[in-house]
């Protein structure tokens, strides 16, 4: 079975990460999944920003979870992706709506709208200052567009959430009991105390790195009847590995290469 192929923080490899070009740019080269990290701001948005604060995405010092979104809006989220901009004749121009920051909800708005169905990996990051709240969030979020109840037979689910917090993930499980989880794993270590605690139904999130540097825990994962979701796969010796294991969706910063390759 062709792996899904999940565009990690949108076509990231040739875009600004979480922007909103970055997720279009994704879709239009035929992602199957969009994955994004979610944070809360200061005022209860959720938005889509990977690290707790902007000085590498926005070149500013603040924290995501002490500003406002209105704070966040007047930020520009893209020129970091090309510093070199000013220079290039051809560059286009910053589009606020396109190169800003991009709310939860702006994200769910736009795979709902698009021409066929797409589905969502939403990632709580943690540890967090606002602790359950996030998970709160992303349920309300879920409910307002009818993805936290079970599809239809047959029908994928429109979204999952993922975390490497074992914790996020059980409080999940309470608040949107239908929604999938994945439980993202980053070291054998980890792997060692989490298989014992996952769900039945849970989803397994390993890194690539750790697959290629475990084979036998790789071929354990891969054998644990739970379905595997791998991140970051980016190059064809990753591709492969992934194949040669059966996962069942790849997260990419090169969606449209990692189509291409496979041959979807």
């Amino acid at each position: 079975m062709t792996p899904q192929v999940v565009a990690h923080r949108g076509a990231s490899s040739d875009l600004a990460e979480h922007t909103l070009g970055a997720y279009v740019a994704a879709l239009d080269a035929g992602a199957g999944a969009l994955e994004c990290d979610v944070r809360l701001t200061a005022d209860g948005h959720l938005v889509c920003v990977h690290d707790r604060d902007l000085r590498r995405t926005a070149s500013n010092r603040a924290l995501v979870s002490t500003s406002n979104l209105e704070d966040l809006q007047s930020l520009d989220f893209a020129s970091w992706k090309n510093p070199w901009a000013d220079l290039d004749d051809e560059a286009p121009e910053l589009d606020p709506e396109r190169d800003g920051v991009l709310t939860l909800r702006t994200l769910l708005q736009t795979v709902a709208d698009y021409e066929r169905p797409v589905e969502v990996a939403i990632e709580t990051k943690h540890p967090t200052r606002y602790g359950a709240l996030v998970e709160r969030r992303v349920c309300e979020a879920l409910h307002e567009f009818g993805w936290d109840v079970a599809p239809r037979r047959g029908q994928p689910a429109r979204a999952r959430v993922m975390s490497f917090s074992h914790t996020a993930l059980q409080r999940m499980e309470r608040l949107c009991p239908e929604v999938p989880l994945v439980q993202l794993i980053e070291h054998k270590r980890h792997w060692k105390m989490l298989r014992h605690l996952v769900g039945p139904d849970w989803i397994l999130g390993p890194g690539i790195e750790l697959l290629q540097e475990h084979p036998k825990t790789a071929r354990r994962i891969a054998e644990s009847g739970h379905d595997v979701h791998v991140w970051v796969v980016n190059s064809p010796d990753e591709l492969e590995l992934c194949l040669s294991l059966g996962v069942r969706a790849v997260i990419t910063d090169r969606p449209a290469y990692v189509l291409e390759r496979l041959g979807v």
